[in-house]
């Protein structure tokens, strides 16, 4: 990896954590190098201007601007407030360890962000994209974090941030360093993108190996028969379709909430598992969201036992997981249900492989309830119908997948393990840059180190 030359000369910067920085750099508190929040939509605005809306949710932890909301200001939250122009930089205010933190460039008129940012509006002597990368700096935003007051949702009054230290080069080295990160991190973040399509090609590929095998088989000479099931299509002619009302012992929906209130919840006992636990097939419980052995007896019929399919009944439909040996005695959640199956019927690792399918999704899709929000019930899904092929033929598929996906999840989690490598490496090279730590002046703006490259699949 490329080794940056640090500066021939450096000082003490009066700040612990950062040390020396070039012996030609200044410090100065924030507020003298930006202007904070100087520009707020005033509260008699027409009720029916449109305006594009930032909300702190719509910023990721890499400076991206995800999405605007377009509404009236009548509509708008009252923390939409803050106006924007080209070269400013936000950051959040709020919850500041997620770091979002974003630069403004060529913005539409009427866009807004919310209160829960401040506006930074670099002043003459300062590079906007400077600015931006050093607020976005590991160093700064342990400072910001440093700052901030309040545990579950911790944040820093505007004015406090306003007095942190930063540090300025003469304006012609903050361009250089500006357009050297924009340079490297261009590269950085084209590798990650090249990675990112990679793992969804992966999992297409995952999703399209279960779908086939748990519709026509491993057998690719079996004769076939129309399942009469238009998304379906053709079964194996010895398999059977079935309701899921027919291969289930039981369909349970989790406690009303009359039945388990949130003053039920304690800390590290018998996990309850809600739609937010259940990804990608398995379940990733919430520690924090357990109730004790007491309330758990109280609620025995909602219990999970190992081979039991777990299954979010709002939103994301077709999200579930098979219950485990580790999961058995959890508790089923508000806002999931529970199929148990006939096991001299169904092999459960196989129900879950088909229940994980498109077509499934699609189906339930079709048939949720609700006008704000997707709802499934016990009585939809005990009426959804599956390819059912002999329990030991089942177990056959199972075994399977579990080879064949096994295979695509190594190699998404090692190309995952190389995002994570790059993602630090961009981080770090920001915070070296903008502190000093490497001397970028004459620095050829050549290619991403090869190494970076060894984590490509």
């Amino acid at each position: 990896m490329t080794r940056w030359q640090p500066y021939p000369e450096y000082k003490e910067s009066n700040l612990q954590w950062l040390g020396k920085i070039p012996e030609h750099w200044q410090t100065r508190r924030l507020k003298y190098a930006t202007a904070v929040d100087s520009d707020t939509l005033v509260e008699d605005t027409d009720p029916n201007y449109v305006l594009q809306y930032v909300d702190i949710g719509n910023v990721d932890s890499q400076g991206n601007i995800l999405n605007f909301q377009e509404m009236r200001f009548e509509k708008a939250p009252s923390r939409a407030r803050r106006r924007v122009r080209d070269g400013d930089t936000i950051i959040s205010t709020v919850r500041t360890y997620l770091k979002a933190i974003a630069y403004i460039e060529n913005p539409p008129e009427n866009l807004i962000v919310s209160t829960g940012f401040a506006v930074l509006r670099p002043r003459p002597e300062i590079e906007p994209k400077y600015l931006w990368r050093l607020v976005q700096s590991q160093g700064f935003v342990d400072a910001v974090v440093a700052n901030s007051e309040g545990i579950g949702y911790p944040a820093i009054a505007p004015t406090k941030l306003a007095e942190l230290l930063v540090w300025i080069p003469p304006l012609p080295e903050q361009r250089t360093i500006a357009a050297f990160l924009d340079r490297q991190t261009a590269k950085i973040d084209a590798l990650i993108a090249e990675q990112r399509h990679l793992i969804e090609l992966l999992q297409e590929r995952r999703a399209a190996l279960i779908s086939h095998v748990v519709t026509k088989g491993l057998d690719p000479d079996v004769p076939m028969k129309d399942s009469g099931i238009p998304w379906l299509g053709e079964v194996p002619g010895h398999w059977e379709v079935m309701q899921v009302r027919y291969i289930a012992e039981s369909l349970q929906t989790g406690p009303f909430g009359s039945q388990l209130h949130s003053s039920d919840y304690v800390a590290n006992v018998i996990p309850v598992i809600n739609p937010s636990h259940l990804r990608d097939g398995y379940i990733e419980p919430d520690f924090g969201v357990t109730v004790d052995r007491q309330t758990c007896e109280r609620l025995e019929r909602h219990k999970l036992r190992a081979g039991d399919i777990v299954f979010a009944r709002r939103g994301e439909l077709g999200r579930r997981a098979l219950v485990t040996p580790t999961e058995d005695g959890w508790l089923c959640g508000t806002g999931s249900l529970r199929i148990r199956p006939r096991l001299r019927i169904v092999h459960p690792p196989f129900l879950n492989a088909v229940l994980s399918t498109r077509g499934v999704s699609d189906w339930l899709l079709l048939q949720a309830v609700g006008s704000t929000m997707d709802n499934l019930n016990t009585s939809i899904l005990s009426r959804l119908p599956l390819p059912i092929p002999p329990v030991e033929e089942q177990r056959t598929v199972a075994t399977y997948l579990d080879r064949g996906t096994a295979k695509i999840d190594t190699l998404v989690s090692e190309i995952e393990t190389g995002i994570a490598h790059l993602e630090e490496y961009r981080t770090a090279l920001i915070s070296a840059a903008v502190t000093g730590k490497i001397d970028v002046r004459n620095a050829l703006l050549s290619d991403v180190p090869a190494q970076l490259r060894s984590t490509d699949p």
